[in-house]
């Protein structure tokens, strides 16, 4: 079993503008590079755990995330950080996307996303930590 730091995505490694859809949008926060350095080196798997409901309301499709999403990996490769793993949920309950319009078990609070990393890549949840900028993410690390 291994120890991971879960991470939320926006607000807490990137600028936050509201429903990020395109990559050249995809900005680090100061010192997000030297912080996950750090953690590696202290025996940290990285993962990101990122509600993404703006999928659900019809603002960017999965392809655009994906884009995003590589955005960040290539930036944090720049810092010589790289994610053990990426978790989304697209789902929200008011989305207009009838696919994805729906509560889901991954959204946060919920700890979906925690559990199904910890099945996929042996993490201890016990021992692990959740670092984001919202309740809900602190809600769904407790949970896990």
């Amino acid at each position: 079993m291994i120890r991971a730091v879960f991470l939320d995505r926006d607000g807490t490694l990137i600028h936050d503008p509201g429903y990020l859809a395109h990559a050249e949008g995809v900005r680090l926060l100061d010192d997000v590079g030297d912080a996950l350095r750090a953690l590696a080196e202290a025996g940290f798997a990285l993962v990101v755990c990122t509600n993404q409901s703006g999928i659900a309301r019809g603002r960017y499709d999965e392809a655009a995330y994906r884009r995003v999403a590589r955005r960040l990996d290539d930036l944090l490769a720049a810092e010589g950080v790289t994610l053990r793993a990426t978790y989304f949920c697209p789902f929200h309950p008011e989305g207009t996307v009838p696919a994805y319009a729906r509560d889901h078990e991954e959204r946060k609070p919920a700890p979906g996303m925690w559990t199904r990393a910890a099945a996929d890549l042996g993490i201890d949840l016990a021992a692990s930590y959740s670092i984001g900028d919202g309740e809900r993410d602190a809600v769904a690390g407790k949970r896990a």
